[in-house]
């Protein structure tokens, strides 16, 4: 018999959100990062380097045999709501959850090691908008190398590894400096996405693709509504204190019935949203109705995520609508997030299925 699980944050979350939050915003805030997305190198490496080795996260859902630090997905979802809630520039998502879930499928405890020292960034070569259990495309093994193109890759452009579906059903450790990464045009300017061509790169087969990428693409969903959360979060209380500061025919702004209403149906469906995160990490850290709770999450989260960056933007006026203001990479960041791992849509049809509930 399950027993209820306890979504409510621990201590030992709390001091780990509060030690992330007192980094990012010793490092600038999301003013820093509307400066680096104009310049040639969008990611943070130095940040990244502080996260990954100085606070260890790099390792957090890594064994402590592996140098890890032996944490569950809840402890990586606190992570992720501060790394939403700054829009960092950094391959948290995609190197210490997506490439270290599909490595401990594998079974690749060498290149695990790695990731967890920091040493070493790692990326799944499947399409970011690839939703578990969806099919992926691969590249083409011939006489012991590989050989083609994978487009939609995020955090390809500072990879040191690349894991590589093929078609002969395994996936492959691919050193990066054997292939060519090609930056794409990219939406979201915070999480970039490049092309990876592969043309006789040598690889090193660590196992069977398909249960890894699920497995990756599952965690990767789940924890994704974390990282919105965050957002949402962000975007809500900075737009309650700027009308509270805001002052329309000598009263302030947030003082109007109607916008009222709107914040106050906003807060609402970040509550909502904090739930559905909170319950799909729950779910992963303890493998129970895991499927469900990502997709159920997953189905919430997009929306919400993509309403409260809009709600933000609309309500701080003409102020939001310009580059200085960093609302306009909240609203990226959502409409990047909504189709990343799956669609909502994608999501609702896979929570049909599971529970039997498919339209006629």
């Amino acid at each position: 018999m399950s027993t209820q699980p306890d979504l409510l944050y621990s201590e030992e979350e709390e001091a780990l959100r509060s030690a992330v939050r007192d980094l990012l915003t010793d490092r600038g805030g999301p003013a820093a990062v509307i400066a680096r997305t104009e310049s040639d190198a969008p990611h943070d490496i130095a940040l990244w380097k502080t996260l990954a080795d100085a606070m260890g996260l790099a390792g957090l859902l890594i064994p402590e045999e592996l140098d890890g630090q032996g944490a569950t997905h809840r402890e990586a979802a606190v992570v992720l709501e501060e790394l939403g809630r700054a829009v960092a520039p950094v391959p948290y998502l995609t190197s210490a959850v997506v490439a270290t879930e599909a490595l401990l499928e594998c079974g690749a405890d060498d290149l695990l090691a790695q990731l967890a020292s920091a040493t070493t960034v790692g990326a799944l070569a499947v399409g970011l908008h690839t939703a578990p259990g969806a099919p992926f495309a691969t590249v083409r093994t011939e006489r012991g190398v590989l050989y083609g193109e994978l487009t939609g890759i995020a955090d390809a452009a500072v990879a040191d590894l690349l894991l590589v579906p093929a078609d002969d059903g395994g996936l492959y450790a691919v050193d990066a400096s054997a292939v060519t990464v090609t930056p794409q045009v990219s939406l979201d300017l915070t999480r970039p996405l490049a092309t990876v061509t592969l043309d006789g790169a040598a690889g090193r087969r660590l196992g069977d693709a398909e249960p890894a990428v699920r497995r990756a693409l599952r965690a990767a969903a789940g924890l994704l509504a974390s990282e919105q959360l965050g957002l949402a979060e962000w975007a809500l209380t900075e737009t309650v204190r700027y009308l509270k500061e805001r002052k329309q025919f000598n009263r302030p702004v947030g003082g109007f019935q109607a916008l009222k209403h709107r914040l106050a149906q906003l807060w609402l469906e970040v509550v909502n949203l904090r739930a559905a995160a909170r319950a799909a990490a729950d779910a992963l850290a303890s493998g129970e109705d895991a499927d469900v709770a990502v997709a159920v999450a997953q189905a919430y989260a997009a929306p919400a995520a993509v309403r409260a960056a809009e709600e933000a933007l609309q309500l701080h006026a003409g102020i939001g609508m310009t580059w200085e203001h960093p609302i306009h990479l909240y609203l990226k960041r959502a409409k990047a997030d909504s189709i990343a791992y799956g669609t909502a849509g994608a999501h609702r049809e896979a929570l049909a299925e599971l529970v039997d509930l498919r339209a006629p």
